[in-house]
């Protein structure tokens, strides 16, 4: 009796323990990845191959692996093309308070343009600006249309 009962115990504990551990895990369906966009449904292009724009985790501003990969682009891009300035918006989807997204969009227009400038382009060339939930890119109110929305964009300004 003891010995079933024990093993009842440390199956129930086994199952738990799984459960939990696959709720744990990001989660990586179609466009999102964890919670940042990778599809390119919204992306526009500086130039050909040089997307204009890098995503965000929810309440984040550092740069993910694919955002520093489109950074370099854009750097090699801005290299190349000496008298091009730009811009840097910072975005942040509808969630949380305009004062809070604001300063939230500033941070990760901060966060692109000094990883801009460590590829060798001029804080000179660079201006940022942060639109905070005021420009959505996708108006809807879904976890996709939050996840583009979370975006820093680099625009033409010359």
């Amino acid at each position: 009796m003891t010995l079933k009962t024990n093993l009842k115990n440390i199956l129930l504990v086994i199952f738990t323990t799984l459960v939990l551990s696959a709720c744990s895990t990001a989660k990586k369906s179609g466009d999102i990845d964890g919670d940042v966009y990778t599809g390119k449904e919204t992306v526009e292009y500086l130039a050909s191959g040089v997307p204009d724009r890098v995503f965000f985790a929810t309440n984040k501003s550092s740069l993910t692996t694919k955002s520093r990969e489109t950074l370099r682009k854009q750097a090699t891009f801005l290299r190349k093309n000496k008298n091009l300035n730009v811009t840097i918006e910072g975005h942040a989807d509808e969630r949380g308070t305009r004062e809070y997204n604001l300063a939230l969009g500033e941070r990760r227009a901060n966060a692109a343009r000094d990883y801009l400038m460590t590829y060798g382009i001029s804080g000179k060339r660079i201006s940022v600006i942060s639109y905070g939930k005021e420009k959505p890119v996708n108006p809807k109110s879904s976890p996709v249309a939050w996840s583009q929305n979370r975006r820093s964009v680099t625009v033409k300004v010359n």
